[in-house]
C-alpha cells in the first residue's frame, strides 16, 4: 500500500506527500524537537514549537519562520468519510452503516438517553464484530433495523432526536 499524507500549511497551501518521499529526507536531531533537515542539498533548521496530536495540528519553525501545519493520513480520511471524525460528533443526527454486514445485537430503543461512547449496536462485517458507539450524548429517535437484519453500506442504523 502506498501510504500518503495530506498536508495543509497556513490553511492556504495543500500537498500530498507519499511516505516514500518522507523517508528519503535527511534529518538529524539537534535538540529537543529541533532538527537539521537536508533536502536536495539544501539545509533547513526545523523546530516543532507546538503540537496537538488529537487534531494533527502543529506549529513548526523552518529557518525561524513559523508555519501552521495540519496533517491527515489515509486512516484520518477514512474516519472522516465514515462520519466519526474528531469534533464532528456534536452535529451527528444519525448513524449509517460504515460497511455492509449483519446486525448481531441492538442495545438501544427509541426514547432512550445515551451518552457519548455508549454501545448502540453490534455489526458483524468481514467476520468481525464491530461495536458501534454513540458519537454524542442524546436521545434515540428511531432504530429502523432489527436484530439479525443484513444491511448495506450507508443504510440508516440509528437516528437521534
Amino acid at each position: 500500500m502506498n501510504k500518503k499524507f495530506e498536508v495543509t500549511v497556513d490553511e492556504t497551501y495543500s500537498f500530498t506527500i507519499p511516505l516514500a518521499d518522507l523517508e528519503q529526507l535527511d534529518t538529524t536531531p539537534t535538540g529537543p524537537l529541533k532538527y537539521h533537515v537536508l533536502q536536495n542539498s539544501k539545509p533547513f533548521k526545523a523546530e516543532v514549537v507546538k503540537s496537538d496530536m488529537n487534531q494533527r495540528a502543529y506549529t513548526v519553525k523552518i529557518n525561524n519562520k513559523p508555519y501552521h501545519i495540519k496533517i491527515t493520513d489515509d486512516l484520518d480520511l477514512l474516519i472522516k468519510e465514515m462520519g466519526f471524525a474528531l469534533g464532528s460528533s456534536k452535529q451527528i443526527d444519525s448513524i449509517k452503516a460504515p460497511m455492509p454486514g449483519l446486525i448481531l445485537d441492538i442495545h438501544v430503543t427509541p426514547g432512550q438517553s445515551v451518552k457519548e461512547g455508549d454501545p448502540l449496536l453490534i455489526l458483524e462485517a468481514m467476520k468481525m464484530e464491530n461495536i458501534i458507539t454513540s458519537p454524542r450524548e442524546g436521545v434515540i429517535k428511531a432504530v429502523p433495523i432489527n436484530k439479525g437484519t443484513a444491511i448495506d453500506k450507508g443504510q440508516l442504523l440509528i437516528e437521534f432526536e
